[in-house]
């Protein structure tokens, strides 16, 4: 036979065309019922169509036409290459065309079946008795002997498998799944267009968990368009050949709705029994062969795009269906179904990052992994839009694709206006999905509640009767909004759709839609008094107060009007009619005195008129049984408020800032629910009820309301009431019948200028976690038994009389904060001695400093404030050691000469201020903490500093001493002080320390920093090999002083505003950035610098920002320093110079062997000099520069150690020279 020239397949079927996917060819007496017939089975089974010539076919000698076609029309072939192949010239012709058909594809996987793939290579063994029996036979037509060689020579070649020591069902389970992947257009044959995907899958594996022997139902969620049924598919695809049985059911919710649960039922079958289609007369039947065929194997069921829970039910059932090592995958949309359905583990889908959102976005819009430059802000906006969808990634790329920078802004411009259809068809089917009420709620979050706290949302939509608890959940559950941090959210392309939907209500007419929210929409309607009674919400919020004139007749029409919300708009008139309709009125600047007189609020819920001019509410009394929430806040032409007769179910009533308001209607008191009374700054309110029975308050607040004198009385129980703030009102007394608020929390007092005692009652209020009691100047004495309030956890009596406090506040296990700051005490009587807290008054007459006998007992203190006290030398304490917890201390503007030792005994103690201690003469051993900021500004007096607390826990340490000159002078000079302070942080332990912070009085960067310059920045190369591991870190240096500025020395009050210093680092290489240095920040009281001073920072190489000055694309450093001051856009800084050294590992080593050679004191030189370094001398812009390079490179320099006094003599010279 003439086979057909190489021309003949030529013309092949396009992929799409294929009428088989695999041709398989063989030698029929050798594997036809055994090993072939196997492979031919799991091949059906998995749905790969496979062309297997009959026996029939065989009994010719020549090549049977049917064979050639099908080799044609097959897109792989499988050849098994068994003992006796060769003998055949059948399988010779099927081998040579399908050489011919296939070669170029690279679609030809040859099985060596008991026979080596060097045998068939090179034709030896049976394969040369075959071939010398084929010359034999066809001596006449050795060109086709040849043709057979030079096919079984190439298919040898091929890559394919070996059955050489492997089990049959392995090595057909491995060739199966190999072939599928190959014939089946799988997601993964397309991976680098599959963005963010990795990570997802790799967490859905976890929960498969293959290796376990159970039966899981495992649900993926999330809103339309994430990429569900994307990621299911590719978890199918990587593991359907590990089960017996696998099937992929797309599209449930689709596929049900047209063709119902039987069609699917059907679908299931035939995959599972790998027939065209199968007979099931109703879903009981089918239920019941779905459970029969599957109960007894492995199998891998995805159910993709589920939104009923009978779906799940008829499809799936439960896991006795199916068996073990059975894994079930649910996608949908509803995350309840799978709650119900007792799906115990599931994944949701959220959107992609930026960075992976780009890239999907530009594999769409480029056909590349990154955006052309030109189109990069375009691809920005978009991607903005997309808010991490893939759907809306892929569909707006591909829109794109290959368009105009016009055409893109022109659709950017068009979406704006109207949602894509594509995102929006798939994104509503989710709303489709809901219920009438539902639908409406949905509707209203997204034209409305966006963004409100969960709680809040509840309340306006209970308003309207919705049942809104449950509703909301089942939203969420739906995947049409969530709730993150108890706030009501939603993703703008879903809230997009809800707003279309009720933009196609009326393209052409916004007063024929149910809700209006765009200002332009709003302005149209009220301008033009073109509203309906199709209108059921208008929400308008400007960013900032605008004026507006619109008809005051615009609300006759909209008397369905249910809901309506201003902000910030200023209208000279208001409206001559309100919907009686209203549940919820917030009009904040509402611009009439009075309510229209024909508004009849019976259904409101909410009444808010914040900065508003009404001057009263209504006369007389209004029944308004619905109405829970009154906020007149700031409408300071208020003058009275109304009769609450007939609003009994008030819950929430703020007052605050009507400062015209004089007095509170005596019907207040029938307010049973009420929670809350705000009358904050109502400054001419006078008087009050006198008693207050009020069971449901829980927050009373009367801060600012400077003229009222008394308070009531309370009556009745109230203990609900938790906060009840009286600061800033004239009171000169508590009613003893503050006992009765059993649940009072919080109770503030400051500034009750006033108030002279407290009663006893008050040592009742069990509950009480926070008594502020500072600037009650008047009050001089406490309850004896104030320790009984054993819950109380902050103590302020800042500013008061106090001179005798109880020895009982000991007693106060859980007290936290104490403060006494600036109690000066007051003019001595008879005082005795109080165990275990004692204050001592000294015999002459005046005002006298308190002093601490003892503060045992305050073991849970985190905060202690005695500030301002006038404490004296002995003053605190030798047991404050004792105080286990305390956390901060404050002693800052007191008089005694030293501390106790037992401070260093603090073991939490993280910060310490000492300011303005100006008699303070040197410092105890300081505690060994991980963090410590020690501040003593102002401490004229201070000569003698601490050692740096044990530095084997240290972490961090800040040490400030502005104007604390005498330090300076006795440590000769700044030089030193800052060398030695900074030698002890680097003495061996430099390691564990991240950072280090010392400000002093100062003029001169010291000598030994490697890098300075005058002015606020300095750059600096990087050196070479600077990865090493002797390098530890940076040391920054910067002078600075005060600005001379007449126009801010002018400024009374500018050294109490926030003052100071940021330090950045730029980087600058192939890449640049520019960081603020964190913690590198002084503030405050450096506003008011005496004189130049010195800031000296350590950063370890540990520090986590400093990894990119590690790398070697990292060419520049640039440090610069940044003063700041919040007065006049000016600062009352300046920076002078600055300087930065890198720290060795050979500076700490040579600094320990000076230490140990000598006891005495060291110079800066003596103790910095090292022959390793050399100096180079230039100059910039901002004047001279001292630049020092050390040669730190490999493990082989040679030690300098051992360098003679003349080379450090020599050295120094050079330095005075520079």
């Amino acid at each position: 036979m003439v086979l057909r020239s190489p021309r003949a397949c030529m013309s092949l079927p396009s992929p799409s065309q294929w009428k088989y996917d695999v041709f398989l060819s063989f030698r029929g007496e050798d594997t036809r019922i055994g090993f072939t017939d196997h492979l031919y089975d799991k091949l059906e089974w998995q749905t790969i169509k496979t062309f297997r010539d009959n026996e029939e076919l065989q009994r010719g000698k020549t090549i049977a036409p049917e064979l050639l076609t099908a080799i044609e029309q097959s897109r792989f072939a499988i050849v098994v290459l068994s003992p006796n192949y060769a003998s055949s010239s059948w399988c010779l012709d099927e081998i040579t065309k399908i050489v011919e058909c296939m070669e170029t594809r690279g679609t030809i996987l040859p099985i060596f079946y008991h026979v080596d793939p060097s045998d068939v290579r090179k034709q030896m063994g049976s394969f040369a008795e075959a071939f010398t029996k084929h010359e034999e036979i066809f001596w006449k037509d050795m060109g086709k002997v040849r043709q057979w060689r030079e096919a079984l020579f190439k298919v040898a070649n091929f890559s394919g498998w070996t059955s050489k020591d492997r089990y049959e069902t392995e090595l057909i389970k491995e060739i199966v799944e190999v072939v599928w992947n190959k014939v089946h257009p799988t997601l993964l044959g397309s991976a680098k267009n599959l963005v963010g995907v990795d990570f997802r899958v790799k967490e859905i594996n976890l929960l498969l968990d293959a290796e376990a022997n159970d039966v899981r139902f495992i649900g993926i969620w999330g809103m339309g368009g994430m990429g569900k049924t994307t990621i299911a598919r590719l978890v199918y695809e990587r593991v359907f050949h590990n089960f017996e049985v696998s099937s992929f059911l797309a599209n449930v919710r689709e596929v049900s709705a047209k063709h119902g649960l039987v069609h699917l039922q059907k679908e299931l079958l035939s995959h599972i029994l790998k027939k065209e289609s199968t007979n099931v007369w109703d879903v009981y039947s089918g239920t019941s062969m779905i459970k029969n065929y599957l109960c007894n194997k492995k199998v891998l069921l995805i159910l993709d795009d589920v939104d009923e829970l009978n779906q799940l039910q008829i499809l799936l059932g439960e896991k006795h269906w199916f068996g073990l090592g059975s894994r079930i995958i649910i996608t949908t949309r509803d995350q309840h179904l799978l709650v119900t359905h007792g799906v115990e583990k599931s994944y949701e889908l959220e959107g992609l990052n930026e960075v992976d959102a780009l890239q999907l976005f530009s594999w769409n819009a480029f056909k590349k992994d990154h955006p052309e430059e030109d189109y990069l802000e375009l691809s920005k906006c978009f991607m903005e839009y997309a808010g991490g969808l893939p759907l809306a990634l892929t569909t707006l790329g591909s829109f794109l694709y290959k368009r105009s920078r016009d055409a893109w802004t022109s659709a950017l411009d068009k979406l704006k206006k109207a949602p894509n259809r594509t995102i929006f068809g798939t994104l509503k089917m989710s709303y489709d999905g809901l219920d009438e009420i539902e639908k409406r709620i949905f509707l209203d979050v997204a034209c409305f509640l966006k963004g409100y706290n969960k709680e809040r949302t509840i309340e306006v939509l209970d308003s309207y009767g919705f049942c809104p608890r449950i509703t909301v959940d089942v939203l969420a559950e739906k995947s049409l909004l969530t709730i993150s941090d108890n706030h009501v959210c939603m993703h703008d392309l879903i809230q997009e759709m809800g707003r279309e939907i009720v933009r196609q209500e009326s393209y052409e007419e916004p007063g024929r839609r149910s809700r209006l929210w765009h200002r332009d929409d709003i302005l149209n309607v009220f301008m033009k008094n073109r509203g309906t009674k199709t209108i059921e919400g208008i929400v308008l919020h400007l960013p900032e107060l605008e004026e507006a004139h619109w008809n005051p007749e615009t609300f006759s029409k909209m008397s369905k009007l249910r809901l309506l919300q201003i902000h910030n708009l200023s209208l000279s008139q208001g409206p001559k009619y309100l919907s009686n309709a209203l549940k919820f009125l917030d009009w904040s600047w509402y611009p009439s005195k009075f309510l229209p007189p024909t508004f009849q609020p019976d259904e409101i819920s909410e009444l808010n008129l914040r900065h508003s001019k009404i001057n009263r509410l209504w006369n007389g009394s209004k029944y308004l049984g619905k109405l829970k929430y009154i906020d007149l806040s700031y409408s300071q032409s208020l003058t009275m408020t109304p009769d609450f007769t007939g609003i009994q179910n008030l819950e929430r009533l703020v007052l605050e800032g009507c400062t015209s308001l004089v007095e509170i209607h005596s019907s207040i008191s029938v307010l049973k629910r009420l929670k809350i009374l705000n009358l904050k700054n109502c400054e001419s309110l006078k008087s009050l009820p006198s008693e207050v029975d009020m069971e449901s308050l829980e927050v009373f607040i009367l801060s600012g309301c400077s003229k009222v004198k008394g308070i009531p009385e309370f009556v009745g129980q109230m203990e609900k009431l938790s906060k009840l703030s009286l600061d800033g009102t004239s009171i000169k007394k508590i009613p003893s019948s503050i006992e009765r608020l059993i649940g009072l929390i919080s109770l503030d007092l400051r500034d009750c200028k006033s108030l002279i005692c407290l009663p006893s009652a008050i040592c009742g209020l069990k509950s009480l976690q926070n008594l502020n009691m500072s600037g009650c100047s008047l009050l001089g004495n406490l309850p004896e038994n104030l320790g009984e309030i054993e819950c109380l956890e902050e103590l302020d009596l800042s500013g008061t009389a106090i001179g005798e406090p109880p020895s009982s506040l000991a007693l106060m296990k859980n007290l936290k904060v104490l403060s006494f700051r600036g109690c000066k005490g007051q003019s001595p009587k008879s005082w005795h001695s109080f165990l275990p807290f004692e204050f001592f008054a000294g015999k002459s007459s005046g005002p006298k400093g308190l002093v601490l006998a003892s503060l045992k007992g305050f073991f849970s203190l985190k905060k202690l404030d005695l500030s301002d006290c006038n404490l004296c030398e002995g003053g605190i304490p030798d047991d404050i050691g004792c105080m286990s917890s305390l956390e901060e201390l404050s002693l800052s503007g007191n008089n005694f000469v030293s501390l106790p030792a037992s401070l260093r005994c603090l073991s939490k103690l993280w910060e310490l201020n000492l300011e303005s201690c100006k008699s303070l003469q040197q410092l105890p051993d300081l505690p060994s903490n991980r963090t410590l900021h020690v501040k003593a500004d102002d401490c004229t007096s201070l000569k003698i500093l601490p050692d740096p607390p044990m530095l084997s826990s240290l972490y961090k340490y800040f040490f400030r001493a502005v104007n604390s000159f005498r330090l300076v002078e006795n440590n000769e000079g700044c030089n030193n002080i800052a060398f030695l302070m900074l030698q002890k942080f680097r003495q061996g332990v430099c390691h564990s320390v991240l950072r280090f912070d010392i400000v002093i009085p100062g003029s001169e960067i010291p000598d030994w920093f490697s890098n300075q310059t005058v002015g606020d920045s300095l750059m600096v190369e990087r050196p070479p090999h600077l990865c090493n591991s002797k390098w530890m870190g940076f040391v920054l240096c910067a002078v600075f002083g005060a600005q001379e500025n007449p126009d801010l020395l002018e400024f009374d009050d500018f050294g109490r505003h926030p003052c100071g210093i940021l330090c950045y680092l730029e980087i600058a290489g192939s890449y640049q950035f520019s960081f603020p240095i964190p913690d590198a920040v002084l503030h405050h009281s450096v506003g008011h610098v005496a004189s130049d001073h010195l800031w000296l920072l350590y950063f370890s190489r540990k520090h986590h920002r400093y990894e990119n000055f590690l790398k070697d694309s990292c060419s520049q450093v640039e440090v610069l320093f940044k003063p700041f001051c919040s007065v006049q856009k000016n600062t009352c800084l300046k920076l002078k110079k600055c300087g930065i050294h890198l720290v060795y590992g050979e500076d700490v080593e040579e600094l320990n062997r000076k230490m140990n050679q000598s006891n005495s004191s060291i110079s800066l030189y003596n103790a910095m000099d090292v022959p390793c370094c050399y100096f180079e001398k230039s100059s910039d812009a901002e004047g001279a520069v001292v630049k020092r390079t050390r040669k730190h490179c490999d493990e082989e320099e040679p030690s300098a150690i051992g360098s003679s006094e003349s080379d450090k003599e020599s050295l120094r010279k050079r330095l005075k020279e520079d």
